[in-house]
C-alpha cells in the first residue's frame, strides 16, 4: 500500500514568509519557462515568431490597441506551450510505458497548441495583412 508523503515546506516555499515565498514562486515559474524554451523546439520557433511579429508591428506602426492584441496573442501561445510541456511531463511521469489514454492526453494538449497557433495567425493576418498588402500594391 502506498502512503502519501507531503512535500516538505522547504521545497514548496511555504515556510519562507510572504515576500520570500513570492520570490520562490517567481523563480520556480522562470525555471519552468526556461525549461520549456530549452527543451521544446516549437517554443524556440514561437520566440522567433514573436520577434518577427514585433519587428513587423514596429515597422508598420500598429496602434496601441493592436500592440495589445498582438502581445496578448503571442504570450497566450507561449503560455499554452508551457502548459503543453507540463502535460507531457506529467503524463510521462504517471505513464512511463505506452497507454492509449496517455496518448490521448498528450495529443489533446498538442491539439490545443494547434488551435492557439492558428488563432495567432488569424490575429497577425488581420492586423498586419492589410498594411503589408498596401505596401505591396503601392
Amino acid at each position: 500500500m502506498t502512503h502519501y508523503r507531503p512535500v516538505p515546506d522547504s521545497l514548496t516555499g511555504r515556510d519562507r514568509g510572504f515576500w520570500a515565498g513570492r520570490w520562490f514562486s517567481l523563480k520556480a515559474a522562470l525555471n519552468g519557462t526556461l525549461h520549456t524554451v530549452r527543451t521544446q523546439p516549437n517554443a524556440r520557433i514561437e520566440l522567433v515568431a514573436l520577434f518577427l511579429v514585433a519587428l513587423a508591428a514596429a515597422l508598420l506602426r500598429v496602434s496601441a490597441l493592436e500592440w495589445g492584441i498582438l502581445g496578448l496573442t503571442i504570450f497566450l501561445v507561449l503560455a499554452l506551450e508551457c502548459v503543453n510541456t507540463a502535460v507531457e511531463a506529467a503524463v510521462d511521469l504517471v505513464s512511463p510505458t505506452y497507454h492509449p489514454l496517455a496518448g490521448v492526453a498528450k495529443d489533446a494538449a498538442a491539439g490545443g497548441m494547434v488551435f492557439a497557433v492558428l488563432a495567432s495567425l488569424c490575429v497577425a493576418s488581420a492586423i498586419l495583412g492589410p498594411r503589408v498588402w498596401q505596401l505591396l500594391t503601392a
